[in-house]
């Protein structure tokens, strides 16, 4: 079943308000490739100001508490998010896997809150350079996805983004073979924990996704779109890749 191609921007830890302009010209590439859904997900500071200017375009978290409010100090809940305009929000990416020690259990309490808020989550998996040389690169994905996905999860709450993480920002991408295996598996194991909704969930393509390599990689079986680091920065980086989403429908 071919689902609608999501391409999704994470601009990690970039941005000041005058990015918003990148985004105004993001959004005017939108409009005039409908095919594809497109979504952003700006720093904390900036998600406000970019949902007020969006205009179809979602805009979403990179991280959300699991608790909705408390004594903690420096996190962002869902339900903020939500109120500050946000749609999505990014659970489980590999740095913060990394960087804060999140486990899948983490993964799954944070994806738990954004559903409760009213929020889809965008599910990073992926595993490492050393795991996919020892041969373990599908049972960590797999471990990963029994580990984080909530088993109440609907496909208009979720999303799963396939990251290698030995190809994020490294300019390194798999081979077209490595990838459709990883999201063939994917999809199976989305279907062995949710059911029919399982084949309804879209799963991203994430790790060095460029203008140059974005059609070819979007066109492969069950990679739903992609989610983009650091080429979702500038419309000139990102338009392109838009435009291969939509011209896949």
């Amino acid at each position: 079943m071919a689902l609608r191609k999501l391409v999704a921007g994470n601009w990690k830890m970039n941005g000041t308000r005058a990015s918003l302009a990148e985004l105004d010209a993001i959004v005017a590439a939108a409009k005039a490739n409908e095919a594809a859904d497109v979504a952003i997900c700006p720093p904390f500071t900036l998600i406000a100001a970019a949902a007020e200017r969006a205009n179809g375009v979602a805009i979403g978290g990179q991280d959300c508490h699991i608790a909705v409010k408390g004594a903690h100090t420096g996190c962002v809940s869902a339900e903020m998010l939500a109120d500050s305009g946000a749609t999505f929000v990014i659970v489980g990416h590999s740095e913060r896997r990394a960087d804060c020690h999140e486990c899948d259990a983490d993964v799954r309490a944070k994806a738990e809150a954004a559903f409760a808020a009213g929020l889809t989550a965008i599910l990073c998996v992926g595993e490492t350079e050393g795991q996919r040389d020892e041969g373990a690169a599908v049972m960590t994905v797999g471990g990963q996805l029994d580990g984080s996905v909530p088993p109440s999860a609907s496909a208009a709450q979720l999303v799963v983004a396939y990251e290698p993480v030995w190809a994020i920002g490294t300019g390194r991408t798999p081979s077209v073979g490595d990838v459709a295996e990883m999201h063939a598996m994917i999809r199976a194991k989305l279907i062995e924990l949710l059911g029919e909704e399982g084949a309804k969930v879209r799963i991203l393509y994430g790790g060095s996704v460029k203008p140059d390599n974005a059609r070819e990689l979007l066109s492969v079986v069950d990679v739903d779109g992609a989610l983009v680091g650091g080429a979702s920065l500038t419309a000139a980086q990102f338009v392109p890749i838009i435009e291969a989403g939509a011209s896949l429908r």
